[in-house]
């Protein structure tokens, strides 16, 4: 991890509900990650780019539980996988929806 970077260098609506005190760029990896993903702007992109390389957010993002349909499109192409890759993309494929069994 770079040493120029704290986890107090994210944007604060990032963490909203948690103690980022608690928060460890090691330890917290995949809750950062997907947070980044999801929420952040661009500048916090940055700061993950920085923190972790491409292995690192392969290993992570191809294990999230869930991931909303554009950034797992921009994860993919970013990473270049395919989105079959993903385990929110196979879990989604196989929940039925209620309402269109």
């Amino acid at each position: 991890m770079p040493a120029n970077y704290t986890i107090h260098d994210f944007s604060k609506h990032l963490f909203w509900d948690t103690d980022r005190s608690t928060l460890d760029f090691d330890r917290s990896k995949a809750q950062i990650i997907q947070q980044v993903l999801e929420y952040g702007q661009l500048e916090d992109w940055k700061i993950v780019q920085a923190v972790y390389n491409k292995d690192t957010l392969r290993e992570v993002t191809t294990n999230l539980r869930s991931l909303d349909d554009v950034t797992l499109a921009f994860i993919a192409a970013y990473l270049n996988l395919d989105k079959t890759a993903f385990r929110c993309y196979t879990k989604k494929q196989s929940a039925h929806d209620f309402w269109n069994l």
